[in-house]
């Protein structure tokens, strides 16, 4: 998993948070395991399909895990962060999808990706000049957030700063860094700093602050950014957080297009969830689907958070269903 996995936040965070189920299996085993809360009913058999789709969490079970930029608060000026909510209001979760396709299946650079978007999408337009100087945008170890910095740039740019890119890794290593001011500008995701800052400052045991209403994580996290000399541009409609994929040809079969209607429809014997080892354990991955949703597959298989196996075994018709990020290239958009 990449820097920001969400699989338990209540448990942490989005798709930090992201991927609490509840469970069965253990942790660490391969294959298909069943479930402990027994499915009852034939459920819904997998059906192989190139095309991957999102079912909606109409029930709110993920937290608002949406892009927002977090700034030194010494460098925060008005034209910086204006720059910045350029992009927020030019970002939503399809935009990002495809953003992410160029870079990871088109095998564009981030650069290039960024460059692409900001043409088609006027982003430099009536951007107002800062006062200059230098701007270093850090960026974490996975394609999606060197992309997000390299469009911070652009803008920054278009606003008279002189700017790097340097990618930095983990949020560990980077909000540090980002505190002192040693970099100034970081693309991050909502819920999931909110709850890193919250433990921070509050330790392993604190109550969770964000929530699937993205006001109110939004404002956990400014207090808790104030208090961490950060400050915050504004949210981008553009979310990456744990979601829940099926074959377009099994959403059509099945007829499900909503959470709530795979558990209605599709709880089961013969419904395969897939997911990491520890989606079982997880409150917004197996956990949270019985929990919010009562959605109880037959069996589950243990294969990665949302990468290549799980994407397969659902294109291949081994599993029903698959924990995914919300903005992955290989999702349809829209």
């Amino acid at each position: 998993m990449h820097a920001r996995t969400r699989l338990g936040i209540g448990a942490v965070g989005v798709l930090t948070t992201a991927g609490l189920l509840t469970g069965c299996g253990q942790a660490g085993s391969s294959g298909t395991d069943a479930p402990e809360t027994a499915a009852t009913g034939a459920g819904c058999a997998p059906v192989a399909g190139d095309e991957l789709v999102v079912l909606t969490d109409d029930k709110s079970l993920q937290n608002s895990d949406n892009i927002i930029p977090v700034v030194n608060a010494d460098a925060a000026t008005p034209p910086l962060i204006a720059a910045l909510d350029q992009v927020s209001a030019a970002l939503d979760t399809p935009k990002l999808i495809q953003l992410n396709k160029a870079v990871n299946e088109d095998r564009k650079t981030p650069a290039v990706a960024a460059a692409e978007f900001a043409s088609a999408h006027d982003l430099t337009t009536g951007i107002a000049a800062g006062p200059g100087g230098t701007i270093r945008v850090g960026a974490a170890n996975f394609s999606e957030s060197e992309t997000l910095a390299e469009l911070y740039k652009i803008v920054l740019v278009a606003a008279g700063y002189q700017v790097e890119v340097q990618q930095i890794g983990s949020r560990e290593l980077y909000e540090p860094a980002l505190e002192k001011g040693e970099i100034q500008v970081f693309p991050e995701y909502a819920a999931t700093l909110a709850e890193f800052l919250n433990t921070k400052a509050n330790g392993e045991g604190a109550e969770p602050v964000s929530s699937p209403n993205l006001d109110e994580t939004v404002a956990a996290l400014k207090a808790l950014s104030a208090e961490a000399n950060l400050a915050l541009g504004a949210p981008a409609a553009a979310q990456n957080q744990n979601a829940f994929a099926v074959t377009r040809a099994f959403a059509d079969q099945h007829g499900v297009r909503t959470l709530s209607e795979l558990a209605e429809k599709c709880s089961g014997q013969e419904t395969v969830l897939a997911g990491p080892p520890e989606c079982p354990q997880r409150p917004k991955c197996q956990v949270g689907l019985v929990e919010v949703y009562d959605f109880r597959a037959g069996s589950f298989s243990s294969l990665d958070a949302g990468g290549p196996q799980t994407k397969n075994a659902l294109r291949t018709g081994e599993v029903s269903v698959g924990l995914v990020f919300s903005s992955d290239g290989a999702l349809t958009a829209g």
